[in-house]
């Protein structure tokens, strides 16, 4: 098989929002700590720890990372904050930082690409773990930040090695390794198979990856249908022929935001107004680090009851001038019922195109 494999990288990096705080704040480290909540706010100057005890957490907030320290007592991200109190009261709640972690994940990707080979020749087993350490070393590096690296004939199985030994892990995983390191494995450590199927598929008796491996192909095609149900099996099996992708064209740039608490049209407009712009100003800028301009901008609200509208405008012109994103957001913002609070509020730009500047020949 080694002569005609090829060789997948999938490199993860280790509680990235979490490890880009512990940057900040060295101190920490050790302790268990989530990422969530309410946005950033300055630092305590009298020198004491900044941050609240999740026992003292008050919101609807949910986990966007946590350290190691803190899921050892069963926190993990997309949690609400209030549930993982119960979980580990004493973990420290930290706000997250979008804007550093973009800014870590630009130079993340810069030091990779230093490294790793576009196309070519095939690499013997032993070149792949080599080429997998000198990326870890340029990660670490460039951002002091560790990785987990798991090489494998395919994207599938690579993105399951990458997660056998967090943190700073590194699995190299062949074919003839699935049966012992992959099929014991619970169903949903199969990237696309989420909660709803691996609950049906335990109804089945079909538990972990190997059984599922192992299950009749036409019982997976008769209750989940004919393409999900065949690609299941055909991933629990190890096969995988997509191809990698380095690159690929947002469809839309998007910001939006979830309020601590439910914000009224009318008594809370004037905040809600200052949060609209800023959303509409953030948005702008994305297209503008991005190179892009858009032409349909578009408004997502939540209300207290878990409904959510969207509405869209189409502008003649692509842009990504905040005023005119503004502009065109409130003007779907009077398109949607305000009667009830809000509890999201949201901004889009959509039929991207490159602005006239990336488009420009080099020299012109």
């Amino acid at each position: 098989m080694d002569g005609d494999a090829r060789f997948i990288a999938h490199v993860d990096m280790d509680a990235f929002y979490a490890s880009v705080e512990l940057l900040r704040y060295p101190e920490l480290r050790g302790r268990p700590l989530v990422v969530g909540g309410r946005r950033r706010s300055a630092p305590d100057e009298s020198g004491g720890t900044p941050f609240p005890a999740l026992r003292d957490y008050k919101g609807r907030g949910v986990i966007t990372t946590a350290t190691y320290e803190a899921r050892a007592f069963g926190v993990h991200s997309g949690m609400a904050l209030m549930k993982a109190a119960k979980l580990a009261p004493d973990a420290l709640v930290l706000p997250a930082d979008f804007d550093e972690y973009r800014r870590y994940s630009r130079m993340f990707k810069d030091a990779v690409r230093a490294v790793a080979p576009h196309g070519g020749a095939e690499e013997a087993w032993a070149r792949a773990r080599e080429l997998a350490r000198s990326i870890q070393r340029a990660v670490r590096e460039t951002t002091a930040l560790s990785c987990s690296i798991g090489i494998a004939p395919n994207k599938l199985l690579a993105k399951i090695a990458s997660e056998l030994e967090k943190p700073g892990g590194l699995t190299v995983l062949r074919e003839d390794d699935i049966a012992a390191r992959i099929w014991p494995l619970p169903v949903r450590k199969i990237n696309g198979v989420g909660p709803k199927a691996a609950a049906r598929l335990e109804t089945l008796g079909i538990r972990t990856i190997g059984e599922l491996a192992g299950a009749d192909p036409m019982l997976l095609v008769e209750r989940f249908g004919g393409k999900h149900g065949a690609w299941m099996h055909e991933a629990a099996n190890g096969r995988d022929d997509r191809p990698v992708v380095t690159h690929s064209e947002p469809k839309l740039i998007s910001r939006e935001t979830t309020f601590e608490d439910d914000l009224h049209p009318e008594r809370d407009r004037a905040a809600l107004s200052r949060i609209f712009t800023e959303l509409c100003e953030r948005v702008a800028a994305d297209l503008e680090r991005k190179g892009y301009a858009g032409r349909t901008i578009g408004l997502k609200l939540r209300y207290d009851n878990f409904k959510t509208v969207t509405r869209d405008r189409t502008l003649e012109e692509p842009t990504r001038d905040a005023a005119a994103i503004r502009r065109a957001a409130g003007e779907c913002l009077k398109r949607v019922p305000l009667g009830r609070r809000i509890r999201l509020l949201g901004v889009r730009v959509g039929a991207l195109t490159k602005s006239a500047a990336e488009q420009a020949p080099r020299g012109a």
